[in-house]
């Protein structure tokens, strides 16, 4: 989940799945547009440990310090498991940690963030730590594996039934369980991540034709109808700023 307008970097992290990025610091004032992606982000922003819930739509940011963003975004469905909440109580909003943990737990985590010689892996460490304990605690062992394929499979196009089938749940089951793992329903998670899918094709240079159909569009028109839905914005106008 990055802001589109500022300086951008990022790397894989050692959690699976997961990205380490930063973001340089911004004059207060400077807007900027999060798109959706399906992910949760623990971030070090305006000087606060913070959690950034799972989008439905463009997340619009302004900048109140001009302060750099160190993050790590956990792939679809980690987020809970970190956090230790679901995801839908989260959707759509940026929360303060100290609202989820115990005060000092997290003042103390700040500091070794804020102090720490490479903050990303600071934030990594906090996620890997908490990953552990809830495998360890054993709560739900099918859990990560279900999400992982249902992830898996609507990323490939699948539809909602397909996936409920092959995972062995009705689709009302799967709702709920998506809702906890993801912030949102199936369908609205197979929407965001095909217009990810999109993003990166038509980023590298795919005319968006083209694109359309291979991410899974039924044309160009619905192409750009499900773009301007989630990102607010034209394809046209999201490639500018990424470029």
């Amino acid at each position: 989940m990055h802001e589109e307008r500022a300086p951008y970097e990022e790397r894989a992290s050692r959690l699976r799945g997961a990205v380490a990025w930063t973001r340089a610091p911004a004059p207060p004032g400077t807007t900027g547009r999060v798109l959706p992606d399906g992910c949760m982000d623990l971030l070090l922003r305006n000087g606060q440990l913070v959690v950034a819930g799972p989008d439905t739509r463009a997340y619009p940011t302004t900048e109140r310090l001009r302060l750099g963003v160190y993050g790590l975004r956990l792939p679809p469905g980690t987020g809970p498991r970190v956090f230790g909440t679901p995801a839908w109580e989260l959707r759509d909003q940026r929360i303060p940690l100290a609202d989820l943990w115990p005060g000092k737990q997290v003042r103390e985590l700040h500091e070794r963030v804020a102090q720490a010689r490479d903050p990303l892996a600071a934030l990594e460490s906090i996620a890997a730590g908490r990953l552990t304990a809830e495998r360890n605690a054993a709560a739900d062992p099918r859990g990560a594996a279900l999400v992982e394929t249902v992830v898996a499979e609507l990323r490939d196009g699948a539809g909602v039934a397909e996936v409920a089938r092959h995972v062995g749940l009705s689709e009302r089951q799967l709702h709920r369980r998506c809702r906890d793992a993801f912030g949102y329903g199936a369908k609205t998670l197979a929407r965001v991540l095909r217009m990810q899918r999109a993003l990166g094709l038509a980023t590298a240079g795919t005319p968006l034709a083209e694109t359309a159909v291979r991410a899974g569009y039924a044309d160009q028109a619905h192409l750009a109808r499900e773009v301007r839905a989630l990102a607010g914005a034209p394809m046209t106008e999201l490639l500018r700023k990424s470029g």
